[in-house]
């Protein structure tokens, strides 16, 4: 589902409050919002305030291939049953055998209860039967994204509904074949970068998004 309401958004909290309404609309069954931090976090928390869902947040780890770490052959996803997703051919072609992967993984694991201890969020939401709800602030080629829904598929997810102020229309029409329903605000082309559709797209601060959960907590 898409709503072309402008080009243009101030920042990540009025891209949030215009999207929490566009969700709103779709009355997700026992919704829980899933953000990609950081920058999905703001967005994602105004959602959840109009849903009156549990937030949290939905770490994705790259796992690199062996001596070239930014080339991913697969991702972890976090939450209470992590799962991994790994492009076999792709791991073939790179050599990264079965005990590369596992130990690429039990790095990645390590990080994320890191960045879990960090956020203050240690225990995942629960999501078995429940409708999850993705949000980030924009999607540019939708790897992360892609990765975090492959993954919620392979979980005992009820639903999935991916939710993004701004992303480009190739990004769309890959994205809505993985999901039980999306919404994107809008779909500018020619697209350039998520930051050149806000006014104000300064980096989210890890601060920022411990506050934005421990206020979420209230109404959980």
């Amino acid at each position: 589902m898409t709503e072309p309401r402008r080009d243009r958004f101030a920042n990540r909290r009025e891209a949030g409050c215009l999207l929490a309404e566009a969700v709103a609309k779709v009355a997700p069954e026992d919704p829980v919002v899933l953000a990609l931090p950081r920058g999905g976090v703001p967005v994602g928390f105004e959602v959840a305030s109009r849903l009156k869902a549990p937030l949290d947040v939905l770490l994705v780890r790259k796992i690199g291939a062996p001596g070239h770490e930014e080339y991913g052959i697969g991702a972890l996803v976090d939450g209470a049953s992590p799962q991994i997703v790994i492009d076999r051919d792709i791991a073939r072609a790179v050599g990264a055998d079965q005990t590369y992967i596992d130990r690429e993984v039990a790095k990645q694991l390590a990080e994320v209860e890191r960045r879990r201890a960090l956020y203050a969020r240690l225990d995942p939401v629960p999501l078995d039967g429940r409708t999850a709800v993705v949000v980030d602030d924009g999607i540019a080629t939708g790897g992360t994204v892609k990765a975090a829904l492959q993954a919620l598929r392979m979980s005992r997810v009820g639903k999935i509904i991916l939710a993004v102020p701004v992303a480009p229309r190739a990004a769309i029409a890959e994205l809505s074949a993985m999901c039980d329903r999306l919404v994107c605000l809008i779909t500018p082309e020619p697209f350039h970068a998520v930051g050149a559709h806000y006014a104000d797209f300064d980096q989210t601060r890890d601060e920022e998004v411990v506050a934005l959960l421990g206020q979420a907590r209230q109404w959980e």
